[in-house]
């Protein structure tokens, strides 16, 4: 479409008798382009002599400007090394004239213009790189390398940065390359010939590109971004490059590789070196650090370049002054940084799209982000008029009443209107950014606010306060950390509980650093650290679980197993090492995990609730790790001979009733057929092959790594206990639950569950554990056996303080084992308590009132069990607690004060004691136990 058709606005000439002769010089063109070329020539000197110098190139061009500008494009990067500089000059100059036509005409918006400007600085970086890298290969300088490799620059690539990166460019802009090579094409002998010949093509293409002819120039470049550029070489490889991030990267490094992206040259191994940055660049967890980081960079570029005052328009710098662009991109790039490493739909180059998603995902209010976004164009439309005039890489406001009036002119606009329009905005700007760098601080505690001084004291010398920057930011925090410790009910036990778990905080920068920038999150730490020493605990080792309650849904509703996996599976799809895995499982469960508990510990789930989430996640990570763990077995020792394996989960697992702290009961049970050897590189016998197996999900499950543990894991519950083998063969389960299992084996099974594996096998299983459950049996013998296991158990485990309510007489494991027996008897598929106490009642064991009495105290046991598991994991003696954990008790309990719970759990265990003992009593002297 003609630019006459699609042009929205028309620029005044500020030199109207110099824009109209430009205008006429140019031939065929109709009235409405004249009046656009008089207006851009008769504002812009440089625009004039483009004009001038491409006339007859012009008057075609305009009749589709687009197609024009990408025929230039590619032009110029097909262009063979034989008159490659005088080619490119030609392409910018036609490029840079039709995109500032099409800019100041309207006819397109700003990132088409900005877009088509870094295509050609693509395009130029290819062409001038090729013809480099082969005029090394010509002159024999890179061992091993022909002509046709010249065509991915023999393994070297220009990482554009910036705004190239970004697909950004400014009118006058320079371009930010990064000039790497990989090193795995060579022969290590070779290392230093061919770094010394990138080196020199490095500085061919940058001299094509940025010296200045007759014919002008390309583009400015700049490889200052590169590692430690005062001593490393203009190329370097990519395995010295990965290496000083890893050690030495700083985070406005960080910041730069959001818009880093391969430009020219081997393309492939950019792509690959910039995921190998990936860890560097986005880190798991939440990075509030990285505010207080860019904060310190506005601060040192307005020191270095003088431009810390107030806004004031004349000379202001539209990119680095206050309320300018360089204010935004801070503001949209911090905050990917900081959730980036934990959603990568953040990870977008360009300013615009980073602030879109970033509203999308609820990082940024949207109204601020449209405010940004809109402050944005308008800035960057303002900087391409002032580059536009003499093709200055300048961002500065004029300093005269002259130059803003040919601002205006260029801008169609009044200046008074435009000058009361940037003031306005460069104040917004600086409103919106300026309070997320550098927040307001609390007011200091009130002096009636009695905290005790020797422990603040002491607080300088715990290890989380150890470094200069953690101190730093621990004082901005302290007064609302006080302040809110002053506001609780008895706040000097609140502080002591503080003290506890600041004490055993290894580290402060991080979880500083987020409460500094979501004090709200303050509350729930005194919250957590006065109530549960054990989720204190777990929290000072684990400060990361806070990303969960930053990111938006933590106190919604419980999504379910089946949404658990899937959310599970994505975190793991973006991993593709198998101990990464592991370690991300680790970090997901431990989120989630921490979800329960603090939902349990504000009530917004009961206990029981609380029980079956708990299960639902460890059922969750086995389902997702299992096939994991078994491909990862596979590579080395081939499929997993017949129908696989499935985990069977036990007890309270299986039940559905999970605490904090439990560990997870399991059996293996696999299904080899008929096949006797895996055919893996190393073949292993069916048998050593599952107990191998085995083994690996115990060590995935249990073994302690960089994010920690999973779960203890017990087998002992598999057939023949610690004497059989780790795995079971489905054959060999069935033939011993049918002839050689205790009683207690087929009780332990009516709580069994298939977590993980194959369907098929699964279903089987299933249904064999339904059939053996149903088969006919004798009560006398039952119950014998369940006697002699309450009097063994008695024996081996005597009972603990009032507070450990599941092992000793009449308490909560002696309840399940009648009730596992009623379900065992009755053929009943339950593994709910109060259920397979209402068979056994129907059965005539027990009578309706006993049934109700030993149910009511099962369920209030277990809501004691599940709430005291979360305060501690350790045994609890009778001596009291905080007033917040016996709030917290009474609440979960359902009882008025902690006293009343007490007296309850006492005349519970006596009279549920008594009525075990008398429907036991006639079968104690009969059976055998283990």
């Amino acid at each position: 479409m003609r630019l006459s058709q699609i042009m929205t606005r028309v620029p005044r000439p500020f030199d109207p008798e110099k824009g109209q002769d430009i205008a006429a010089a140019a031939p065929g063109i109709d009235p409405q382009m004249s009046e656009l070329l008089a207006g851009a020539a008769g504002a812009s000197p440089y625009l004039a002599g483009l004009i001038l110098k491409e006339a007859d190139w012009l008057g075609g061009a305009v009749e589709d400007p687009a197609a024009a500008v990408c025929r230039e494009i590619a032009a110029a990067q097909d262009h063979p090394a034989e008159g490659l500089a005088d080619r490119l000059r030609q392409a910018k100059r036609r490029v840079a004239l039709m995109t500032a036509l099409a800019d100041l005409g309207g006819a397109w918006p700003l990132e088409q213009v900005t877009q088509a400007l870094t295509d050609l600085a693509d395009a130029a970086c290819q062409a001038a790189l090729r013809a480099a890298v082969l005029n090394q290969i010509r002159r024999g300088k890179l061992p091993g390398m022909a002509q046709d490799d010249a065509q991915d620059a023999a393994g070297m690539v220009v990482l554009a940065m910036g705004k190239m990166g970004a697909g950004e460019l400014n009118y006058s802009s320079d371009i930010d390359l990064i000039c790497l090579f990989d090193e795995t094409r060579f022969d290590p002998g070779d290392f230093q010939e061919a770094r010394a010949a990138f080196g020199r093509a490095t500085r061919a293409m940058c001299a094509t590109l940025s010296e200045i002819t007759g014919q002008g120039y390309v583009f400015r470049t700049d490889l200052r971004l590169r590692p430690d550029p005062s001593v490393t070489p203009v190329c370097i490889a990519m395995e010295a490059a990965e290496q000083y991030y890893e050690s030495l990267g700083r985070t406005w490094e960080r910041a730069a590789y959001i818009k880093a992206r391969p430009a020219a040259g081997d393309k492939t191994a950019g792509e690959r070196f910039l995921e190998t940055l990936r860890p560097f660049v986005w880190r798991r967890h939440l990075d509030f650090a990285a505010i207080q980081d860019a904060h310190d960079m506005r601060l040192a570029i307005r020191e270095h370049k003088g431009l810390g005052g107030p806004i004031t328009l004349p000379a202001h710098n539209m990119k680095l002054g206050r309320g300018g662009i360089r204010e935004i991109e801070f503001f949209t790039q911090t905050r990917q940084l900081i959730a980036g490493g934990r959603d990568p739909d953040l990870r977008c180059r360009g300013t615009v799209a980073g602030l879109s998603v970033l509203a999308g995902k609820g990082w940024v209010e949207p109204e601020v982000a449209a405010a940004l976004t809109d402050h944005y164009r308008a800035h960057r439309t303002v900087e391409h008029r002032l580059q536009m005039v003499r093709d200055a890489q300048t961002h500065s406001l004029p300093k005269s009443d002259e130059g803003f009036a040919r601002l205006a002119a260029m801008m169609d606009r009044d200046v008074a209107a435009l000058q009361q329009d940037l003031s306005r905005r460069l104040a917004a700007v600086h409103e919106l950014t300026e309070g997320f760098f550098a927040p307001s601080r609390s007011a200091p505690v009130e002096k009636g606010t009695a905290l005790d001084d020797t422990i603040l004291n002491r607080w300088v010398r715990y290890p989380a306060l150890r470094s200069a920057r953690s101190r730093q930011i621990f004082e901005r925090v302290k007064p609302d950390l006080l302040a809110r410790l002053g506001a609780t009910a008895r706040p000097q036990e609140a502080l002591v509980a503080f003290d506890g778990f600041l004490s055993g905080l290894p580290a402060g920068v991080q979880l500083f650093s987020l409460l500094e920038a979501n004090p709200q999150l303050t509350d729930l730490v005194i919250d957590i650290t006065g109530t549960s020493p054990a989720l204190a605990q777990y929290l000072s080792r684990n400060a990361s679980v806070f990303d969960a309650v930053i990111a938006g849904d933590f106190f919604s509703d419980w999504p379910g197993q089946s949404a658990l996996e899937r959310l599970l599976r994505a975190a793991l799809d973006r991993e593709h090492d198998y101990e990464k895995r592991l370690d991300s499982t680790r970090r997901w469960y431990k989120e989630w995990r921490f979800r329960i508990g603090v939902h349990l510990l504000r009530g917004l789930v009961t206990p029981q609730d609380a029980g079956a989430q708990y299960s639902d996640l460890a059922r969750t990570v086995l389902a997702v790790l299992w096939p994991i763990v078994t491909d990862q077995f596979a590579r080395k020792h081939g499929d997993p001979p017949g129908r696989g394996a499935v985990v069977v989960g036990m007890g309270s697992l299986g039940a559905g009733t999970l605490t904090a702290s439990s560990d997870l009961d399991l059996i293996v049970i696999y299904d080899p057929l008929e096949v006797e050897v895996s055919d893996g590189k190393k073949p292993l016998t069916t048998r050593l092959y599952y107990a191998r197996l085995t083994q690996s999900l115990i060590t995935a499950l249990s073994a302690p790594m960089a994010e920690g543990k999973l779960f203890e894991v017990d087998m002992r519950l598999r057939p023949s206990g610690n004497q059989g083998p780790v795995a079971t063969s489905w054959t060999s389960f069935q033939s011993y639950q049918r002839e050689q299992a205790w009683v207690w084996e087929h009780l332990a099974l009516t709580r069994a569950q298939v977590v993980a594996g194959p369907d098929d096998l699964a279903c089987d299983v299933e249904a064999f554990r339904r059939e053996l459950i149903r088969a006919p049996r004798a009560a006398a013998d039952v119950l014998a056996e369940v006697a002699k296991m309450r009097a063994r158990i008695q024996q081996a485990k005597p009972a603990g303080s009032l507070w450990e309510v599941k092992v000793g007489p009449g308490r909560l494991q002696e309840i399940e084992l009648l009730a596992q027996a009623g379900a065992l008897l009755a053929g009943a598929q339950t593994a709910e308590t109060g259920t397979g106490l209402a068979a056994a009642a129907r059965m005539g064991l027990l009578t309706v009132a006993d049934a109700n009495l030993l149910g009511d105290a099962a369920a209030l046991f277990s809501r004691v069990h599940t709430a005291v598991r979360l305060l501690t994991d350790k045994p609890l003696s009778d001596d009291g607690f905080q007033p917040a954990a016996e709030a917290f008790l009474t609440q979960a309990s359902g009882t008025d004060e902690i006293n009343a719970l007490e007296g309850r759990l006492a005349q519970s265990y006596i009279a549920c004691n008594d009525v075990l003992c008398r429907v036991l009593a006639p079968y104690e002297q009969q059976g055998e136990v283990p």
